[in-house]
């Protein structure tokens, strides 16, 4: 468990070399915090099977990426540890391409714009427009909250707990942990209203180091009208300034692919059979489709690097339930079970 001290650390190391856009989900419940001693670095991971699934990649300065690597590894391998990093992106990709010690894998792409290119390719877009003033017309109104007036925000929480009511899969965390409204520093949060009540949210956190921002959440509670979100986006979008912003990954997208990169057979196999029969649990190609509408100006693929010269079905096992929280088959069996009760009325 994290102490108040440790995550203060964390917290300052990743203001000064967060890079990868997943770098402020380190400081998520249930992530573990790892420190270098012979660099000024951190690592989040959540240990599953023997295997440490690392959120992203190391936080740390880009010359002092190799070693740190070095160090972690050397600790983990003395514990009888493997290691992966998920959600690497392009520094970690282009550190291990050469090295046979490391497998890598593609499991999907995030799309990515700058501020600017985001909100004039939003206005210029007939139906993103439509959908804006649909939810105007409604009355919807989005403004950014003072993270003190969000925080534990019984409001907020509400329409979080009926946004969660609608997933096909219980709660899932690592880097997507919903429970984001008690620690809301260095976020930034836009609340729609409708006569001052809360009826969605959409929560940023920043890659500092990079000038990057994500949105890493979009919720939306049973009250807000169609076209909430994309109003949602396009002020947050206007008010923030950096050198990229990002919808996070869409697992399994076609979008990008790294012609370098051939997945393994199996995982190609078990990748298609999710994204045409998964949809009850997690409708990829409905996510691509709605983050594509915006017009990225990229998407760029993001990885999974294993310290295996062949990405295994273990390492696979391990991110699943990093995620879960649980055995991925038992959390499927419990969205089953949700589903049919959902079905059922009961």
């Amino acid at each position: 468990m994290m102490h108040g001290s440790e995550i203060e650390r964390a917290r300052e190391l990743i203001f000064r070399h967060g890079w990868n856009t997943t770098c402020f989900q380190l400081l998520v419940p249930g992530i573990e915090l790892w420190f270098a001693t012979e660099t000024d670095a951190v690592i989040g991971y959540i240990r599953k099977h023997h295997v440490r699934v690392v959120a992203g990649a190391p936080v740390c300065s880009e010359e002092d990426l190799r070693s740190t690597i070095h160090e972690w590894e050397t600790a983990a391998a003395a514990a009888g540890d493997c290691v992966c990093y998920f959600g690497a992106e392009d520094r970690m990709r282009e550190l291990t391409a050469e090295d046979a010690a490391y497998s890598t894998v593609v499991l999907g792409s995030q799309p990515v714009w700058t501020p600017k290119s985001l909100v004039k390719r939003f206005n210029a877009d007939r139906s993103l427009r439509a959908q804006r003033a649909r939810a105007k017309n409604k009355g919807v109104v989005v403004r950014e909250w003072p993270t003190q007036e969000a925080h534990d925000s019984p409001a907020l929480k509400q329409v979080l707990h009926e946004w969660l009511q609608t997933r096909g899969l219980p709660p899932m965390h690592f880097l997507v942990e919903p429970e984001t409204l008690g620690m809301l520093d260095g976020r930034r949060i836009f609340v729609a209203t409708i006569a001052d009540k809360p009826v969605a949210f959409l929560v940023l956190s920043p890659a500092p180091a990079r000038g990057a921002w994500l949105t890493e959440q979009f919720v939306r509670g049973r009250q807000a009208p169609n076209g909430t979100v994309e109003l949602m986006m396009v002020e947050a979008v206007s008010s923030v300034e950096g050198e990229l912003v990002t919808m996070g990954i869409v697992p399994l997208a076609q979008k990008a692919r790294d012609p370098a990169i051939h997945n393994p057979v199996w995982l190609e196999a078990l990748s298609r059979w999710a994204r045409a029969h998964g949809r009850r649990f997690y409708n990829f190609g409905g996510l691509e489709w709605f983050k594509d509408k915006f017009h990225p100006d990229r998407w760029d693929p993001i990885y999974v690097i294993s310290k295996e010269p062949k990405f295994s079905l273990r390492t696979l096992h391990a991110v699943a339930a990093a995620f879960t929280g649980e055995p991925p088959l038992k959390a499927i069996a419990r969205g089953l079970l949700k589903s049919i009760r959902q079905e059922l009325g009961l």
